[in-house]
């Protein structure tokens, strides 16, 4: 029995609220179930300097966690002067997946900067930021286009991210803190609307696992996001 008394198969409820942002060109809050993720995405009308005058633009992301969105307060970051090499791995996570879907030619020069900040954990919140940080840049370019500035919004499929693990020797997904800090195994996995794989985080926490389990958090994770491309979907107003 998982602590939540999830099926192991079964997501904890998701929300993509979008336009929470009064002020950003595209916004999101994410969440999944106590994990809570604001999402916004910002347009620039520039690129970084290795891609000027190339025709090519950019999406990057920032993230971050408030002090109070654990069970302990943490400091800011900005209060030590330095970012922490968790989150550097978890924003560029975000960048490059949000690249793998965009189609950066057809952008042009500009740049769209994403800031995750995570206003409660209670695990996944890497998965959570990827899953609303794709609504959030839709959002962004769909405005693009209503504005004529572009002809067709640049993606080239939709994006999300789930997390599974080995929890008491079962296979199960979207793991929320309790059953992330027991597993034997955690993984997170980022695949596309179509089914391709752009990143997958595998690691044996207490034993190492065999590629029959592999492949069954694998199936899970297709389950889940295909899940969470249809709340995108519906989001975003596809659906």
């Amino acid at each position: 029995m998982r602590p939540s008394g999830r099926a192991a198969d079964e997501m904890r409820q998701v929300s993509l609220e979008p336009g929470f942002s009064k002020y950003a060109e595209g916004s999101c809050l994410a969440r999944f179930g106590d994990t809570h993720v604001l999402c916004t995405a910002s347009l620039e009308d520039r690129v970084p300097p290795f891609l000027r005058n190339t025709g090519s633009g950019w999406v990057t992301a920032e993230y971050g966690m408030l002090p109070r969105s654990t069970h302990t307060r943490t400091d800011r970051e900005a209060a030590k002067g330095k970012q922490g090499g968790r989150t550097q791995e978890i924003q560029r996570l975000i960048g490059r997946s949000l690249r793998a879907v965009t189609d950066l030619k057809a952008l042009g020069e500009r740049q769209i900067r994403i800031d995750c900040d995570v206003l409660q954990a209670d695990g996944g919140t890497r998965t959570a930021a990827i899953t609303g940080s794709y609504v959030a840049l839709h959002i962004a370019l769909q405005k693009l286009v209503a504005g004529k500035i572009l002809p067709a919004v640049p993606l080239t499929d939709a994006i999300a991210a789930v997390s599974c693990g080995i929890h008491e020797g079962e296979a199960v997904l979207d793991l929320d803190y309790l059953e992330d800090s027991k597993a034997q195994a955690d993984a997170n996995f980022v695949l596309t609307g179509t089914g391709g794989i752009v990143e997958i985080q595998a690691t044996a926490e207490q034993s190492p696992f065999d590629e029959a389990r592999f492949a069954r958090m694998l199936a899970l994770a297709h389950k889940g996001v295909g899940e969470l491309i249809r709340a995108q979907r519906r989001a975003v107003g596809l659906d």
